[in-house]
């Protein structure tokens, strides 16, 4: 990771064009030859990037011979002619390897220049996301209801995998929809799931659960509409198991 500290322009060209005028800001420069313009304040994001697959140079203003570098230079010339600023130090130009797309950034006063060697990163690891959620409601099924089993998990149908297949104490089967965060979309996806399972006079009749840790309001209504339960996860809780209180709407 080359990490870049200076007070520079950029101008971007080919489907999108835009520009950043002269200001300190911080590049990015990845292995991949990614280039990243990120400010001090504002959002997350960079101002201005190029993602692989790209290739980088680096020039010097008389090495800048380019057609679209003259071009570049023509409006930086401009600029120096209207505020008297330097000839860049450095140019750095970013093209695209899939379009005509060009990146140029024009360096005028670097304050800093450091290269790392951050060698191979493992990823993000996720906690709480639906497989967490769907392997602990399995473990403690009776949250369901008392007297519930399990049939299995990812229970396999023609359109998808049922999260959970479960059956209650009365004997009827009990199809699991879970989410992190309930909206509309999930309980159309348990509809389809249910038509299709109640078909099969092996398993009919079959009832809907719709588990999330959190559940819009929209959602909620939309489940009861349709005949289906709402469950509740506690996440925290199902970890360390510490009740088995059922919160079953």
């Amino acid at each position: 990771m080359r990490i870049i500290v200076a007070d520079c322009s950029a101008v971007y060209s080919g489907r999108l064009n835009a520009s950043l005028p002269l200001a300190r800001r911080v590049l990015l420069i990845k292995a991949d030859s990614s280039c990243l313009i990120f400010s001090e304040l504002g959002s997350y994001k960079p101002l201005n990037w190029m993602a692989a697959p790209c290739t980088l140079r680096e020039l010097t203003p008389s090495q800048d011979d380019s057609p679209d570098a003259a071009a570049v230079e023509a409006v930086e010339d401009t600029r120096m002619e209207a505020s008297a600023e330097p000839r860049p130090e450095r140019i750095i130009r970013v093209n695209a390897a899939k379009s005509d797309d060009v990146l140029t950034v024009s360096l005028m006063r670097i304050v800093s220049d450091e290269q790392y060697e951050l060698g191979a990163d493992p990823g993000l690891v996720k906690d709480g996301v639906e497989d967490h959620l769907q392997r602990y409601l399995a473990q403690q099924i009776e949250r369901l209801g008392e007297g519930s089993t399990l049939v299995r998990r990812e229970y396999p149908t023609p359109i998808g995998p049922v999260d959970i297949m479960a059956v209650d104490a009365e004997g009827t089967h009990v199809a699991v929809e879970i989410k992190r965060h309930g909206g509309i979309d999930g309980v159309e996806q348990l509809t389809r799931y249910c038509e299709l399972l109640n078909r099969d006079p092996l398993l009919a009749p079959v009832r809907g659960v719709f588990a999330a840790q959190t559940i819009t309001p929209q959602a909620r209504t939309l489940a009861q509409d349709r005949g289906f339960s709402c469950l509740i996860l506690d996440y925290e809780e199902m970890k360390g198991t510490e009740s088995d209180a059922l919160t079953l709407f």
